[in-house]
């Protein structure tokens, strides 16, 4: 109660023009895993969802069905060619979005995440038809919705959200450029990783640089690929000067999916509420067939592989070796297409999770004890191994260079190996203050900066080697320079 008194206290502070709607929609965030609330919302307000799909329509679905719970009127948009967002639903209903392509939001979310310009271009060209589509754009602005609740994951409902004028809510993790903590709050490079650098909070020198060189070309690639290919759509529908970056800024709360239970500490602001974890939830009995299976393994127990929802988008050419079971695959192995992940992972004879790093299954895991060997394969999916890693839940193999006697020393050190096991025990607490009694204080919550000397939290030491580093470069140009210069003049000299 303390923690959901305390968003409660947050929110008061946040714009007026958002507090009636916003105020309910994080209250009921936090009610997913605290205490109910009494009655529904007195005023119903008109929401308009414009998600990613995927698995993170998995986590926005449970926040709609919460909020419908509470007597808001829910519209979610969707292309045709969706293959998680049902069309029909009890608690909303849809919004046809026009698309280029089939499944446009996979291709479009793997190329953006890849720094490619194409898949901003074909996003680009998506929006001018749906800005152009004039009775499209009419229904939306005779809804009066009251709140506009996205994914900036692909920026399609930031659009919507300035061009409406509505305020905006953000259901988080990515944003295009990616993680989005280096968008809405403080991050330090001298103890804040950027997503995908595969480092951590207590950064040697070289790493500090190599994470320094890694935000600046995340912010030229910001100017530089991701602006461009939406000029003419914000030149046309959008006040003078306005650039991507901009509205991405304007969100009025962030919902992230973390956690500091997991997270590396980091500074934060008001508007940024955590919700790591939210859809985590007890175990169910198992099917029949499954609860069979288990209990055959005896004292041994099970490991469970599931490497996520991308896997089933992929090309048919790599998905249709899913089909017939190998001759050579043993009786204690069982193939399915699909396994209710939650429910295994809260099973009492589970003993490991090989994962591929993805949020929802790295937040289940913690909730239910179980320690992982991951094997991550793109976007943060390696700081989210690495995460566990470093408080010693976890190890981490590379898919590119795996050998099965890998796996099998990785998988017998993990089950034999009651460390790991006990440290994701650890990351399970919930009571604070207990758990800062039982364990004899909290280090794994304390930021690197008070370690750290004045110069090295400010990057001073990194900004003076790169500049050094640059000087060094600009003094062998002119020095070429007049080498060349003099060389070419005294030649010339002693031929007249």
């Amino acid at each position: 109660m303390k923690l959901l008194h305390s968003v409660v206290l947050n929110l008061k502070y946040n714009l007026k023009r958002v507090q009636q709607h916003v105020w309910v929609l994080a209250i009921l965030t936090s009610h997913l895993w605290l205490s109910p609330l009494p009655g529904n919302c007195q005023n119903s307000s008109r929401i308009l969802v414009v998600p990613v799909d995927g698995s993170h329509w998995l986590n926005i679905e449970i926040i709609l069905k919460e909020l419908h719970s509470q007597g808001h009127n829910l519209t979610v948009m969707r292309s045709n060619s969706s293959w998680y967002i049902p069309e029909k639903s009890l608690f909303y209903s849809t919004i046809f979005m026009r698309s280029l392509q089939d499944e446009i939001d996979l291709d479009i979310y793997i190329k953006m995440l890849r720094e490619n310009l194409d898949g901003h271009s074909i996003l680009a060209k998506e929006l001018m038809l749906m800005f152009e589509d004039h009775a499209f754009m009419a229904r939306l602005k005779e809804a009066k919705y009251d709140l506009i609740l996205t994914d900036p994951g692909i920026p399609t409902g930031i659009f919507f959200g300035h061009y409406l004028n509505l305020p905006m809510v953000y259901n988080v993790w990515w944003i295009n450029t990616g993680d989005s903590h280096f968008k809405f709050a403080p991050s330090p490079l001298s103890y804040v990783p950027m997503t995908g650098s595969e480092l951590h909070d207590r950064m040697s020198f070289m790493q500090r640089i190599e994470n320094t060189l890694l935000y600046l070309s995340s912010v030229l690639q910001q100017h530089l690929i991701i602006n461009r290919p939406y000029r003419k759509l914000l030149d046309r529908y959008f006040q003078p000067g306005t650039t991507v970056i901009f509205m991405q800024l304007a969100a009025d709360m962030c919902l992230v999916r973390a956690d500091f239970v997991f997270e590396l500490p980091r500074p934060t602001l008001p508007n940024v509420v955590y919700i790591g974890g939210f859809h985590c939830k007890p175990s169910k009995p198992l099917p029949a067939y499954l609860e069979e299976f288990v209990q055959a393994s005896g004292e041994h127990g099970v490991v469970i592989m599931s490497l996520g929802t991308l896997i089933s988008a992929l090309p048919r050419k790599v998905t249709e070796y899913l089909g017939e079971k190998p001759s050579t695959l043993g009786n204690n192995t069982l193939l399915v297409k699909w396994l209710p992940q939650n429910d295994l992972l809260g099973h009492s004879k589970t003993r490991a999770f090989v994962a591929h790093g993805g949020t929802n299954g790295v937040y289940e895991a913690i909730y239910h004890g179980i320690p992982v060997l991951g094997l991550p394969l793109l976007f943060d999916q390696f700081d989210n191994i690495l995460c566990l890693k470093v408080r010693g839940a976890a190890r981490m193999l590379e898919v590119a260079t795996l050998t099965k006697d890998d796996f099998l020393e990785a998988i017998k050190d993990i089950l034999e190996n009651r460390t790991y096991h006990e440290n994701m025990l650890n990351l399970y607490a919930i009571f604070w203050i207990e758990y800062v009694i039982r364990h004899k204080g909290a280090p794994h919550l304390q930021t690197e900066a008070y370690r750290m000397s004045w110069y090295a939290y400010y990057s001073l030491d990194v900004a003076c080697f790169l500049l050094a580093i640059l000087a060094s470069c600009l003094w062998m140009f002119l020095y070429l320079c007049k080498f060349l210069f003099l060389h070419f003049f005294t030649k010339k000299n002693k031929q007249e």
